[in-house]
């Protein structure tokens, strides 16, 4: 029963990542871009912390802790340039 709940949140989080690249590539403006790239690096950490969970990894834990925060900060740069920099 675990693994099958297991495939299919990996399927769902999968195709929600599918999605952002999508909305990623497809965007029409840099705002939708940067949404839609936080948004794929917030499923794969998901991602890497329900992998961590199955298989009892606790350095996984670890990599999506660093992942994120080096997401967080590529996000924060992606907003100061659209916004126009420093003043």
């Amino acid at each position: 029963m675990a693994d099958t709940l297991a495939i299919i949140l990996l399927g769902l989080m999968g195709g929600g990542v599918f999605l952002a690249f999508v909305r990623l590539l497809r965007g029409t403006r840099g705002t939708d871009r940067a949404v839609a790239l936080d948004t794929a690096t917030l499923i794969t950490t998901n991602i890497l912390v329900l992998i961590a969970f199955l298989k009892g990894r606790s350095m996984l834990v670890d990599v999506a802790l660093v992942y994120s925060v080096l997401s967080f900060l590529g996000v924060l740069s992606i907003a100061r340039y659209l916004d126009g920099g420093l003043k």
